[in-house]
């Protein structure tokens, strides 16, 4: 098998020394190219290489969520074709790992690596199915060029939240849920629209939903983790259906505190639920307009403000090891 290992060395959760011991074990297993990545996007290039390339079977990131995201735009830069394209594995090396968790991977790299080598052994893997947005026609936004995202995005609140974290990151602070929490606090007294929300949800066929303060869209469960603990903001949301979203139309102090805490003890059977919060599940295609421009995030990541996305659920994208 030949493989390429994209490797971050910014990685949070692994050392030089660890990622040297991870090479060492791939490599003994396949004809293994470890490349680490040098600049922003770089991950994603190496992603379209080995996507035109015949010659890669097996992607490998080695590297958190922002990482995984980028390899998987580059191989998916094409658009979805899961039997030609190479499987992509992942070894969790970030502060959260979501995507990984939600596949059923350890949380600690050796151990991931580890199972992963066993899934290979055994031929173990499965098709998931992958989350694009992308400025809407006919809008300002309509120049905006696709983007995947692996287990969730959001417009709004929560993409706030992720940019003030990315701003204190920048400055030096380690990512913990503390910073997170304190950061929500901060997005939530600052919140201009938080009484009376700016976003509309249409899809076809549907009356839009109106009002909302908050969207978040997952494409899995959970929605992501406190320090171990799963968070659910859409239990059925799953990577072999469409897409689900969380909306909450007010997010008054009381209602922040409500919602705070249901999604603090959620689980497997139960999320946000209220008559301010609404919850659609297994939606192929659905678009978010702004009467202002809102932050957007996608995997973690704050990409800017947007007024208008349009979020397709695409079955099927990639052939995943677990």
């Amino acid at each position: 098998m030949r493989a390429l290992l994209v490797v971050n060395p910014a990685a949070t959760t692994t050392s030089a020394r660890t990622r040297d011991v991870l090479i060492h074990a791939l490599a003994s297993e396949m004809k293994l190219e470890a490349v680490t990545t040098e600049y922003r996007g770089h991950a994603r290039d190496l992603g379209r290489q080995a996507a035109d390339s015949d010659d890669v079977d097996l992607v490998v990131a080695l590297g958190g969520d922002g990482t995984v995201n980028e390899v998987v735009n580059g191989l998916l830069h094409s658009g979805p074709d899961p039997d030609r394209l190479p499987r992509l594995a992942v070894v969790p090396g970030g502060s959260t790992n979501v995507f990984a968790r939600a596949l059923g991977l350890p949380n600690d790299a050796v151990e991931a690596t580890g199972v992963l080598l066993d899934a290979l052994r055994e031929g173990r893997e499965r098709t998931v199915g992958m989350g694009i947005a992308a400025g809407t026609p006919g809008t300002e936004d309509e120049a905006v060029p696709g983007r995947w995202f692996t287990f969730c995005a959001g417009l709004g609140f929560d993409a706030g939240v992720i940019g003030r974290v990315e701003q204190q990151r920048e400055r030096g602070k380690k990512s913990t849920p503390a910073l997170y929490l304190r950061q929500v606090l901060r997005q939530f007294l600052q919140e201009s629209n938080r009484r009376h929300g700016t976003i509309t949800l249409e899809r076809p066929g549907q009356d839009p939903v109106t009002d909302l303060v908050l969207s978040i869209v997952c494409n899995t469960a959970p929605w992501t983790y406190l320090l171990n603990r799963p968070v659910y903001a859409a239990p059925k949301a799953s990577f072999d259906t469409g897409l689900d979203v969380l909306g909450l139309s007010r997010m008054s102090t009381v209602a922040v505190a409500r919602y705070a805490t249901q999604l603090l003890t959620s689980s497997p059977e139960r999320g946000a639920r209220g008559k301010h919060a609404v919850t659609l599940h297994d939606l192929d295609q659905f678009t978010l307009h702004s009467k202002v421009p809102l932050p957007l995030q996608m995997d973690g990541d704050h990409l800017g403000l947007r007024t208008s996305v349009t979020f397709t659920g695409v079955r099927r994208a990639l052939r995943v090891i677990v």
